[in-house]
Parts: C-alpha cells; structure tokens; sequence
C-alpha cells in the first residue's frame, strides 16, 4: 500500500506537504462543496461520510501517493493547526500497471487567495522531486481541463510538453520525461526543501517531558 509517505512531512520555502490524514478532512470537504472545483479536478461532490472513507481509501492504495499542501509561514509557526493553513493538495498516481516508472501528477490550489503565487509551482516540484526520488518515477503526466489555462501554463514552465488533446473529455495531456539534465534540474530547485517526520512534529508541546 502507498504508506510510504504517511510518516513523511516535505517542507520548502511557501509549501509544506503532509500526508492526508482524517484530521483534513472536513477542510477538504468543504472545498470539494465548490462548483468551480469539481469542475476543475472533475469530481463529483460527495457526503462528508463519503469523503473520510475515500480518505482511508487513498491511504491504502498502493496506487496513489496523497500529500496536502500547507502554507509554510503559517504552520511552521506552529501557532496554527494543519487544516487552519491548508491551501491544496497534490497526487502521484502510479496508474499504468505495465510502466510503474509512469506518474500521472495532478496538482489543485483550493484556496483562491493562494493561486497565482508559486504556491502550485512549488508543491508540484517538490512532488515531482518525491517521486523520482522515492518511487522511481521518469516519466510524468498532467491531464488537464482545456479551459484551465493556468494550470496549463504552469506545468509548461515546469518543462511539460502538450502530447495530445482529448476533444471529447476537453483535456490536455502534458508530459515530462525525466532524463539526466532534467532530474539534475529538478533536484536542484528542490535543494532547499527539508524532510521530516510528521508524527514527532505534532506532538503538543511538554509531551516528550514525562
């Protein structure tokens, strides 16, 4: 099952990643209550009763690699909780059961006052990064709404290159492939990005003294 990350925390300059636990839940369900984020990530709203099980689910599955993306000024102050600073979410899903070298990423900036500001750019290189790192990822895919122009943008400035337009689900596909000078680009981005343990972060304060 794709626990590898569940203990994991990346931290970098404007994102923190950490595992999608139950605790997140409810912030992420009421985002996903957004038409214009269902229609984006292409989803249907579910129940919050529905949304812990897919929680639990995505935990599990040995296919999907789940990080939720914490705005880094607010949380490593510590003053604020992970769902009070979540701005998104971002997925490896190692989809093609003949080439686990092949991930399809996939990247949402839920918070409006968030987009536009590195903060989707970064989460999705330091993604990237894990999965060539930890899950031997070369190749990369995004599949994209065609009216999400931005998004398409983005994973252009990240080295993408369109490979094909499906008229009929209205989406671009873009894809990288990993070689030498790429992986070495990518690590180099991500140099300042910090691996931690999540558990040993949230332990309230005085709990190691007993």
């Amino acid at each position: 099952a794709m626990k590898i990350n569940q203990n994991t925390v990346l931290q970098g300059q404007r994102v923190t990643l950490v595992p999608y636990t139950s605790a997140h839940v409810p912030r992420y369900h009421e985002w996903m209550q957004s038409e214009e984020l269902q229609r984006l990530t292409a989803s249907e709203p579910l129940s919050l009763e529905q949304e812990y099980e897919m929680q639990r689910s995505w935990r599990d599955d040995a296919d999907k690699c789940t990080f939720i993306v914490l705005d880094t000024e607010r949380w490593s102050g510590q003053a604020c909780a992970d769902e009070d600073c979540m701005v998104g979410d971002v997925n490896l899903f190692l989809t093609d059961t003949e080439d686990p070298t092949l991930g399809e990423i996939e990247i949402m900036i839920a918070e409006p006052s968030y987009r536009g500001r590195g903060f989707g750019k970064e989460a999705t290189l330091m993604m990237m990064s894990y999965g060539v790192r930890n899950l031997g990822i070369t190749t990369f895919e995004a599949k994209i709404g065609q009216e999400n122009e931005a998004s398409i943008c983005m994973f252009k400035k990240l080295h993408f290159k369109e490979v094909a337009v499906n008229s009929v689900f209205q989406e671009v596909t873009l894809r990288l492939d990993v070689s030498d000078q790429e992986r070495r680009w990518l690590l180099e981005q991500t140099d300042h990005v910090e691996e931690k343990g999540y558990v040993e972060l949230k332990l309230p304060a005085g709990v190691l003294e007993t």
